[in-house]
């Protein structure tokens, strides 16, 4: 078995100054890196002070662009290829969050994925996926990929926040309403939220959502 790519990048310890209790994973959109929504943290442990977070690169260079890191490549329409490239990113994220979770002494309850464009994507294909459901994720601007796949290999059950601007000119908001239809049908609990004028990003109330979202799910802190 060939051995998987090990992925790092930024990380925040608790502010409280003590031991997580609970831990959040950032995941970056196509053509960025962990960098990129690391930044979110401090505005996050606001409402929780007890939660580790963790942001790391995609494992592969971006291929449209002399810097950044991608999760799959976006440049093949092949449905089919593009499914297995995101299975085997999944093993890789799936070792990377069973890692951070056992450095923690964490269980998959105490864990909630926080994804950015293909972060989503990622973020939706994994948690459904894993035998134990995590505390939640939130989605932003991103789609649902392996949607059809889903009812026959969904484990577990995780609540979802989706947020997505509907000014979004890379991926239309069309593309959270239809992830979230999928969802539903398989089961799991979702809340979408539309920004009126939002383009391909996170604005202040979508930041202001996903804190509570987080607050709630991750109560106990």
């Amino acid at each position: 078995m060939t051995d998987l790519l090990e992925l790092s990048g930024p990380a925040l310890d608790p502010a409280s100054g003590g031991a997580a209790s609970s831990l959040v994973i950032l995941l970056h959109g196509v053509g960025a890196d962990g960098n990129d929504l690391i930044g979110l943290a401090p505005h996050l442990a606001r409402v929780l002070p007890d939660t580790a977070f963790v942001s790391p690169n995609a494992p592969y260079p971006c291929d449209m662009a002399p810097m950044g890191y991608q999760w799959f490549s976006i440049q093949t329409q092949d449905t089919a290829l593009r499914l297995a490239a995101i299975r085997q990113t999944s093993e890789i994220l799936n070792a990377f969050i069973d890692a951070q979770l056992a450095a923690h002494g964490l269980s998959d309850d105490r864990l909630a994925l926080v994804g950015f464009s293909q972060g989503t994507m990622m973020s939706l294909f994994i948690a459904p996926r894993r035998d134990n459901p995590c505390a939640g994720i939130m989605a932003y601007s991103g789609r649902l990929e392996g949607g059809a796949e889903l009812a026959h290999e969904i484990k577990s059950r995780p609540p979802v926040m989706m947020v997505h601007g509907d000014q979004d000119e890379l991926l239309p908001v069309t593309s959270m309403t239809d992830a979230a239809a999928r969802l539903v049908d398989n089961g799991l609990q979702v809340e979408t939220h539309v920004r009126p004028g939002l383009g391909h990003g996170i604005d202040e109330v979508g930041l202001q959502i996903g804190m509570s979202f987080l607050a709630q799910v991750l109560a106990g802190d």
